[in-house]
């Protein structure tokens, strides 16, 4: 068994959802992003996982090429409404090597149709979306080897 440190994965977070918990509850729970994080580290036991929430393109363009550049296994984004707008964070995930798999906590495809077209999962390794919170496991099992 090797000591070298397992590679890491990124969960990063868009805008607006460091006000889960308090946002519409009846679309994306009860559960705020401190829940969320204590939740996979209990589930990801040695796993290092970073955090990141960002309102601003350009911070989570930055946390995007950051992650290429540290020992990231991937990226587990949760873009919010920038998923539906951004081709500045489309070029951002296609211009890193480092895999990033989209996040919705909603099912986008049962909410308002502006929201039925990602700019971004085309440049993605997958999509998870109306799972709930559980998504964000489904994308760190995926990077974990559990998935």
């Amino acid at each position: 068994m090797s000591d070298s440190p397992r590679p890491g994965v990124l969960v990063l977070n868009g805008p607006n959802l460091n006000r889960l918990g308090v946002r519409e509850p009846d679309v994306y729970g009860a559960l705020t992003l401190a829940d969320i994080k204590a939740d996979l580290r209990k589930q990801f036991p040695g796993l290092t996982l970073t955090f990141a929430q960002h309102s601003g393109e350009g911070d989570l363009i930055d946390a995007l090429h950051a992650a290429d550049t540290v020992t990231t296994a991937g990226v587990v984004f949760n873009p919010g409404g920038y998923a539906h707008t951004s081709v500045a964070l489309r070029d951002a995930i296609a211009s890193i090597s480092t895999p990033v798999v989209e996040v919705h906590i909603s099912n986008v495809y049962a909410r308002e149709s502006f929201r039925h077209t990602s700019l971004l999962s085309a440049v993605c390794a997958g999509v998870i979306t109306g799972f709930g919170v559980a998504g964000y496991a489904m994308g760190v099992g995926h990077f974990a080897g559990h998935g």
